[in-house]
């Protein structure tokens, strides 16, 4: 399970790096079901990348899979390409999306966007990070 506690420990960590980068980004947190926990758009960040970064946290839920890795077996040739047309256009194939988890078991999913895809993802994976 992922309480509001921990979407917001994740959220806070998240922020920081971002801070530390100075890259303003939307982070959200799902919980086991892909349902939206938490999420805050930082200062300045994209307008359009609210919907990237929930889509990004229920895509790496619903694959149990982060979106980086997700990204790379759905290009032309690879096993899942077209993935990104599934689920009622809620697959974002791009890197910020982390699962969470907890006792080896994926519980949730943190979704960041709002920066180039590594910067995506080194901000994710500071809130992977802090997710105990």
């Amino acid at each position: 399970m992922v309480t509001l506690k921990d979407a917001k420990a994740v959220i806070a960590a998240a922020e920081k790096k971002a801070d530390e980068i100075g890259q303003p980004m939307n982070i959200a947190v799902a919980d086991a079901g892909g349902n939206l926990v938490a999420h805050v758009r930082m200062d300045n960040a994209w307008l359009g990348s609210v919907d990237i970064s929930i889509k990004k946290a229920f895509t790496s839920r619903a694959f149990d899979i982060s979106t980086k890795d997700l990204a790379t077996h759905s290009q032309p040739g690879e096993q899942f390409y077209g993935i990104n047309a599934s689920n009622d256009g809620k697959i974002m194939i791009f890197a910020g999306g982390i699962p969470l988890k907890r006792d080896g078991k994926v519980v949730g999913a943190v979704g960041v966007s709002g920066g180039s895809g590594e910067q995506d993802h080194s901000v994710a994976e500071a809130g992977v990070a802090a997710f105990k």
